[in-house]
């Protein structure tokens, strides 16, 4: 495993909720993380936008680049990686109107989410964590169609998790690859 998979795999949850917290601590007194989307402070109505707007690009690029490196993992659950990682970006890139919605923000938000809670199945890497990103997803879909009042934890708590999983992975590889060096070694011996 080469280093920079678990830098890349490791930076993406640090500059996705250092960027939420900073960016909704620089936020109105009207803000609330509880109720309202990670979208919204990059959205052109937040103070300071810039700072969501660079820990999406941020997480967007670590998910690419831990992709490219997680040799171990099966290539379709790295391409879904990757189009999370593109996706992410585009959320960036399409961000949500002062007022009212966006298409554009909307797709991709939905492909970044469909990607990231299926690519550790397809990874071959587990089941059980698709089972877990699906109940989130799910808890984040009925938050945001209900109208409800969580919905900003529920997407918090479900990008924590989609974000953190890479580095699972990253770090699982590299400790199996220490293992199958030293048992190598110990072969020769």
């Amino acid at each position: 495993m080469r280093w920079w998979v678990l830098l890349s795999s490791g930076l993406a949850p640090v500059l996705l909720i250092g960027g939420f917290t900073l960016a909704a601590h620089l936020q109105p007194a009207g803000y609330d993380a509880t109720r309202d989307t990670i979208s919204a402070l990059a959205g052109h109505a937040a103070t300071d936008r810039w700072v969501m707007t660079v820990a999406l690009v941020g997480v967007g690029v670590c998910h690419v680049v831990t992709a490219l490196g997680l040799r171990p993992v099966a290539v379709a659950g790295r391409v879904l990686l990757a189009v999370g990682g593109v996706a992410t970006l585009l959320v960036a890139a399409f961000p949500l109107p002062r007022t009212g919605s966006s298409a554009p923000h909307a797709v991709a938000a939905l492909v970044a989410f469909g990607a990231l809670t299926v690519w550790p199945a397809l990874a071959r890497r587990s089941f059980a964590a698709t089972v877990v990103l699906s109940v989130l997803l799910a808890w984040f879909g009925y938050e945001l169609f209900s109208d409800g009042d969580r919905v900003g934890l529920s997407e918090r708590v479900l990008a924590a998790a989609q974000a953190l999983w890479p580095l699972c992975v990253a770090v699982a590889c590299s400790r199996a690859s220490t293992m199958d060096g030293h048992a190598a070694r110990n072969v020769r011996r």
